[in-house]
């Protein structure tokens, strides 16, 4: 008998060293010290107000549309390219061109695979802004031609049947034609 008693009392006192509370620094913890320390307030800059510049006289942050002669047309006229720009639609650039710009030529390559906003192209033996063209968009009448990170570079605008001028974002002439 003695031996049943002496095993009922172990097997309270395991139960009752199983409802113990017990933690190891984990949810509930009461170790203060690993706490992270407040934040420190910082100072804020103040507000100013003022009037901002009146935007019919201010100059623009975009380029404004680019000139040139148009293939056909007289010698010494100058027509800007976007206000007689023709139609033009994504599906009727695709393909390669040959690119005339600052005095030499090189060749692109535009397609209809999408790449960020626009369509993935590039350019092969160019030089200037156009080594850094990586994709492509029809915006309205206009020819966006963008960097890889998706910066417009260059815009051109339809003149002629398989013709485009324009100017890149420097100012150089651009011409696309097959």
């Amino acid at each position: 008998m003695r031996v049943f008693h002496a095993a009922a009392g172990l097997v309270i006192v395991l139960a009752l060293t199983g409802c113990q509370r017990t933690s190891f620094g984990g949810f509930g913890s009461q170790d203060v010290s690993a706490a992270p320390a407040p934040l420190q307030a910082q100072p804020v800059p103040s507000v100013s107000a003022g009037q901002l510049p009146d935007p019919t006289t201010s100059t623009s942050q975009f380029p404004s549309a680019p000139t040139g002669t148009p293939a056909g047309a007289p010698a010494g006229t100058q027509v800007a390219a976007a206000t007689n720009a023709l139609d033009v639609t994504k599906e009727s650039m695709v393909g390669n061109w040959r690119v005339s710009s600052a005095g030499s030529s090189c060749d692109m390559f535009l397609t209809l695979t999408n790449l960020g906003s626009g369509s993935r192209g590039g350019t092969r033996g160019c030089a200037g802004e156009l080594t850094a063209m990586g994709s492509w968009e029809v915006a309205g009448k206009q020819v966006v031609l963008k960097d890889r990170s998706g910066n417009p570079i260059a815009r051109l605008y339809k003149t002629a049947d398989s013709r485009f001028d324009g100017s890149t974002n420097g100012g150089q002439p651009v011409s696309l034609s097959r």
